[in-house]
C-alpha cells in the first residue's frame, strides 16, 4: 500500500503510540536501512504489524473490520477456496445480491481481488483487516473442514462389515480385494488423505491399538492425534492402502514398502508406503512427498551470509564433492535438489541415484535403486559414471563401496552430490574415514560439507522481546556471546554499536488451535575444506579440533545460526535448543 511517509509520520506522531525520541530514531534507522518508517517501527517492536494496518487504513480511507471472534456463514466464507485465502490472506466475511466485502491484509493484492471477482460475479469490495482476524477466519475454514470429515468418518465407519480376527486372518486375497474397494473404506482413506494434505501434514500414522485404530499426523516435525477409529476398520484400511499401493494383501508376516500419487486442488503428492506388522495387526505409515515442493532457493531454506556465499562457490566447481549432514527428516535431501536446481542448466548431464526418486526435476537422469534385486547405491554409481556425467547425486553414502565409489567420481572429474547421518559438518570427516576413505583423498575431494536441522518457525502473529539479564546468563552458557553480537551485527540485525538489550527475539502467541508456530525453517553450518582444515583432516584430527578450526575461519555453526534466526524472529531459542540437543 503507497501511503506518503510525511502523512503517515505526522499520524503516528498525533497518535501518541509512539514516543517522540523513538520516532526520530526509526526515521534515521529507516533511512539508513532503505526501509519505510513504518516497517522499522514494525521491526523495533515500537508497535505492532496490525497497528500499522489499523493507521494505513485510516490515512487511505478504507474501512477497517475486526472480524476476531465472528462467525461467517460458511456458504459466505467458502465462495474463496481456502488455499487462496490462506496464501493470499484475503477472506469473504458479507454477502449482498450485487457485491462481496472481502478482508485483505494487503488491499494492493489485485491479483487476488480479480480471481475472486471472476470466481464469483460480483463487485468486490476491499476492506483493511488484522492478521489476528485473518487467523480467526481461517480456523473456520479447518473447523468446517474437520466437522466435515467427521461426520464422514463416523458415517462410514458405521457401515464397514464388523471382521473379527479369526475372519480377518483367514480372508483369502480376493476378499481383501473386494473389502479394499468397498465404498466407504474407499471414502475414508481419501477423507484421512484429504485431511493429512490440508494440514501441511508430512507424514500419516495408522496405528491399531488393543481397541481402536489411531491416526496421528506429524505436522512440522511434531506428531498429533488426529482421530481414533474403531478397531474394526483396520483390515479394510490397510487393504485399501495395500491396493493403492501396489502390495501384497496376503502378507501380513513381512514388512512391505510401496507408493502412490494423489492429486488435490490441482496439487500432487506422492507417497511412500511403509506397512510393519505389530503385536495388534499392521501399522502403516506414509510419507507426504508434495511433487514440485523442490522449487525453493537457497534464501528460502535459510542459508544467508557466509554460509550462503560458500554454497555458491561450491556450485562453481567442476570436481569435488557437497555433501549434507544431519539426521532422518532435517531436510537435507531438498537442500541438494536446490544445490541441483542451481546448476540445472542445458550443458551439463546430471544423474542421480536414489531411495527413492522424491522430487522430479526436468533435465536430470533420476534412477531408483531397487536393493531386493542387487540394485543398489554403489551399483548404480559405478553404472552412473559410464553415462558421461557432470555432476552426480548419490542420495546417500550407506557403505564403504559407495564412500569409495564417490570420492573416485569426485576425483575423475565430476561433481558428486550426496547426504550422510552425522550431527554436524565436522562429524563428517571422521564418519568417512571410519569407510575406509584415505585422508589424502577426502582432503583433496570434498569441498563443502552442510550441517543442518529444521526448527519450527512463528507464525505471524509472534511477539518481539528482549532477553532478561538471567536468559542471557543461560544462552552465555551454550554459545559465546561476544562472538554472536558480532555475528548479529555484521548481518544488520543491530546497529554497528547496539548491544544484547537491543535484540529481540522471537516469542510464540498461542492461540485456541495454535501453538503459534507454523511451518519449519532450516538451521546450517557450512564447513570449508581450507588449507587448514585439510591439514587436520591428514593428521586424523578428531571432529572437535576441525570445528574449533573451521568457526577460526567465519564458520556459523547451527546453534549460532539457529539464534541468530531467532534474534531475527523466525524462531525461538527453546525451539534452537530443543533441536540441537536432539
Amino acid at each position: 500500500m503507497f501511503i506518503e511517509e510525511k502523512e503517515l509520520k505526522k499520524f503516528i506522531a498525533d497518535s501518541g503510540l509512539v514516543s517522540k525520541k523513538d520516532l526520530a530514531d526509526a526515521e534515521k534507522r529507516a533511512h539508513e536501512k532503505n526501509q519505510t518508517l513504518g516497517d522499522t517501527l514494525v521491526s523495533l517492536g515500537k508497535i505492532s504489524a496490525d497497528d500499522l494496518r489499523k493507521m494505513q487504513a485510516y490515512v487511505l480511507g478504507i474501512p477497517f473490520v475486526d472480524l476476531k471472534g465472528q462467525k461467517i456463514d460458511f456458504d459466505v466464507l467458502s465462495l474463496i477456496p481456502e488455499p487462496i485465502a490462506r496464501n493470499h490472506n484475503i477472506v469473504a466475511f458479507k454477502k449482498t445480491p450485487d457485491t462481496l466485502e472481502v478482508a485483505m491484509l494487503d488491499t494492493d493484492d489485485l491479483s487476488a481481488v480479480d480471481f475472486v471477482r471472476k470466481k464469483v460475479g460480483l463487485r468486490i469490495l476491499p476492506r483493511l483487516t488484522d492478521s489476528d482476524s485473518i487467523k480467526s477466519v481461517l480456523l473456520q475454514y479447518q473447523k468446517s473442514l474437520k466437522a466435515e470429515f467427521g461426520d464422514l468418518i463416523k458415517q462410514e465407519t458405521s457401515t464397514l462389515r464388523a471382521l473379527s480376527e479369526e475372519v480377518a486372518e483367514g480372508t483369502a486375497s480376493d476378499d481383501l480385494k473386494k473389502m479394499a474397494e468397498d465404498l466407504p473404506v474407499v471414502r475414508i482413506v481419501d477423507t484421512l488423505l484429504k485431511h493429512a494434505i490440508l494440514q501441511n501434514a508430512s507424514d500419516i500414522h495408522v496405528e491399531p491399538l488393543e481397541k481402536e485404530l489411531l491416526v496421528r499426523y506429524r505436522i512440522d516435525g511434531l506428531l498429533h492425534d488426529a482421530m481414533v477409529l474403531p478397531k474394526n476398520a483396520e483390515p479394510s484400511i490397510t487393504a485399501r492402502i495395500k491396493v493403492l499401493s501396489n502390495l501384497k494383501l496376503d502378507e501380513k508376516r513381512l514388512p512391505q514398502d510401496g507408493r502412490f500419487k494423489v492429486e488435490m486442488n490441482g496439487e500432487k503428492v506422492s507417497l511412500r508406503v511403509s506397512i510393519l506388522p505389530t503385536f495388534y495387526g499392521e501399522k502403516t505409515v506414509m510419507r507426504l512427498l508434495r511433487e514440485g515442493g523442490g522449487n525453493f532457493t537457497l534464501d528460502h531454506l535459510g542459508f544467508h551470509g557466509e554460509n550462503l556465499e560458500r554454497i555458491h562457490t561450491a556450485t562453481k566447481l567442476s570436481t569435488g564433492m557437497i555433501l549434507a549432514t544431519g539426521p532422518t527428516g532435517s531436510g537435507k535431501s531438498t537442500t541438494l535438489y536446490t544445490i541441483l536446481d542451481i546448476l540445472n542448466t542445458p550443458d551439463v548431464n546430471i544423474s542421480t541415484v536414489e531411495d527413492p526418486v522424491e522430487y522430479q526435476m526436468p533435465r536430470v537422469n533420476q534412477t531408483q535403486v531397487r536393493p531386493d534385486i542387487g540394485f543398489t547405491f554403489a551399483a548404480g554409481l559405478r553404472s552412473l559414471v559410464r553415462q558421461d556425467p557432470d555432476i552426480i547425486m548419490v542420495g546417500e553414502i550407506r557403505d564403504n563401496e559407495t564412500a569409495s565409489l564417490a570420492v573416485n567420481a569426485a576425483l575423475t572429474g565430476h561433481l558428486v552430490l550426496s547426504t550422510l547421518h552425522t550431527n554436524s559438518s565436522a562429524g563428517s570427516i571422521p564418519r568417512l574415514l571410519d569407510m575406509k576413505i584415505e585422508p589424502f583423498l577426502l582432503a583433496s575431494t570434498l569441498a563443502i560439507v552442510i550441517g543442518q536441522r529444521l526448527v519450527r518457525r512463528l507464525d505471524d502473529k509472534r511477539e518481539r522481546r528482549p532477553l532478561t539479564s538471567a536468559e542471557l546468563s543461560a544462552l552465555g552458557k551454550v554459545v559465546d556471546l561476544d562472538r554472536m553480537l558480532t555475528l548479529l551485527r555484521s548481518e544488520k540485525v543491530i546497529g554497528p554499536n547496539e548491544k544484547w538489550d537491543a535484540v529481540m527475539f522471537g516469542v510464540p502467541k498461542p492461540t485456541g488451535d495454535s501453538d503459534g508456530y507454523k511451518s519449519r525453517i532450516g538451521i546450517h553450518e557450512v564447513l570449508r575444506m581450507s588449507p587448514a582444515v585439510k591439514d587436520l583432516v591428514m593428521r586424523g584430527a578428531t571432529s572437535d579440533e576441525i570445528e574449533a578450526q573451521a568457526k577460526k575461519e567465519g564458520m556459523i555453526t547451527m546453534l549460532e545460526d539457529g539464534i541468530f534466526k531467532a534474534a531475527q524472529g523466525y524462531t525461538t531459542i527453546e525451539e534452537v535448543l530443543r533441536v540441537i540437543s536432539e
